[in-house]
Formats: C-alpha cells, structure tokens, sequence
C-alpha cells in the first residue's frame, strides 16, 4: 500500500483527484488539502510515498512547497501550465498531469510511480504471474492479475466484463454477495484474453470481454449487463452470434 495527499485549491478538482486516487486499490489517501502551507506542516510530521499537487495556489505555489521541502515524497503535478516544466525538472518532479486530467493518464503516471516506489518487486511479480497464468482453456476456475504492488485473485464465475483502457484493463466483477468490484491492471486486452476460458468468455468489441453468465439481455447492437449496455462491433458481430447459437444448442 502506497500513501499519497493531495494539493488543490480548486474544490472540483480535488474532488476529481480524490475520485481517481480511490480507483486504485494500492493507493491510501491519507489527507486532502486545499493549500500548500497546510500541507507543509503535514508533511514535516508525517511520511507520504507521493504527492500529488497543483501549482498556481494562493499563499505560496506548489513549486515554492517543493524549494522548501527538505525530504520529498515522490511528487507529480496536476497543472493547466505546461511552461513549469523545466523549473520542475531541476526539482525531482517525477510526472506531470496536464488539466483537464483523465482518468487513462492518471493510472499510468500511478502505476510509473508504483514501478519506481517498489523497485525491486515488479521482477520477482512478472514471474510469479507468468508461473501462475493459465491456458485458454482454464479449468482452475480462476486468474492472477497484477494491482499495483499486488497480486489479485480473481475468481473468473465472478467477473462480469472486462473493459480495454489502452494500456490497461478494468475487470467488473460481482461476488456471491452481489457487490459490485472493479480492479485495474497494467495489461492488454490480449494477453488478458489468452487467460479466459473460450467457453466462459467472449470478445465483443475491442474494447470489451464480456462472461456469457453475466448477459442479461442481448439487443442487435449491444449486450446488457447489470445496468451496463456493452456496445457489440462489426468485427465481432459473427463471431459473438455463432458462440451464442453454440451456446444454445449445448
């Protein structure tokens, strides 16, 4: 688990950092605050892994923080200002997040961080997970996948869809109890795909993989899931029609 806090002046975007940050299950948000002078005293009396922090902020900017600080987490910034740039690399400033921030750019900044903040564990993790993935056809009735510093079971009658983020992916899952879970990994789509079971599991857009037992209802351009509508695309569309008229007939 890594600690973090945030600075941000503005409330709406604090409240969006704050939004991000509880996405990420291996991220603690120990305190948010909306000035760096509060923030300064914080720091002084407590450890924090990274600092997430705006620049342009009344009483003394983000950039003043960092000259002051003597020991300093590992700090990325969230500005609308890209010409802090250089200032910011004569201080140690690890990553930049340029407003307005979404939510792809923020993982990947987070999970940068992770790599450098645990150095020594993504080796020893890459061969655990490449010792514990199973075939296609996957019969262990469940998956390892990696989140942030930890490995995740994940139960695969529990997963709902799986939703591509580029370079990640996002697993919807529902457990026994009906609560709604999702978990987001440094992964393709592909390789995720090689782990699923083609009986259990199908690609319906290239953005999603949906579970056959999670389908609540199937429309000509979508499948519904929940309260989620899974978009089905034209490359897909045959293939998704042929493994649920097999489906059927078994």
């Amino acid at each position: 688990m890594l600690t973090c806090i945030i600075i941000e002046d503005e409330p709406l975007a604090r409240n969006l950092m704050e939004a991000y940050v509880k996405k990420v299950p291996h991220l603690n948000l120990l305190k948010s605050f909306s000035s760096s002078l509060a923030a300064l005293d914080f720091l002084r009396e407590n450890t924090v892994d990274i600092l997430f922090s705006d620049i342009q902020m009344p009483e003394i900017t983000g950039i003043t923080l960092l000259k002051i600080l003597q020991k300093k987490p590992l700090v990325i910034l969230t500005t609308a200002y890209s010409e802090y740039a250089l200032e910011g690399y004569e201080l140690e400033v690890f990553d930049y997040l340029l407003k307005p921030i979404s939510l792809e750019r923020f993982l990947k900044a987070v999970e940068k961080a992770t790599i450098r903040l645990t150095a020594t564990q993504p080796v020893v993790q890459e061969k655990i997970v490449q010792e514990i993935t199973v075939s296609p056809d996957n019969n262990q009735g469940f998956i390892f996948v990696k989140d942030g510093t930890k490995l995740v079971k994940i139960r695969l009658n529990e997963i709902q869809y799986i939703e591509g983020l580029k370079d990640y992916v996002c697993i919807h899952t529902k457990d026994k109890d009906s609560t709604l879970k999702k978990i987001v990994t440094l992964q393709t789509m592909k390789s995720l795909e090689s782990q699923l079971s083609e009986n259990q599991f199908i690609r319906i857009h290239n953005s999603y993989i949906i579970a056959f037992d999670a389908i609540d209802a199937i429309d000509k351009e979508k499948v519904q899931i929940g309260k989620n509508f899974i978009p089905i695309s034209d490359t897909y569309r045959k293939a998704f029609k042929e493994f649920i008229e097999k489906k059927q007939v078994s």
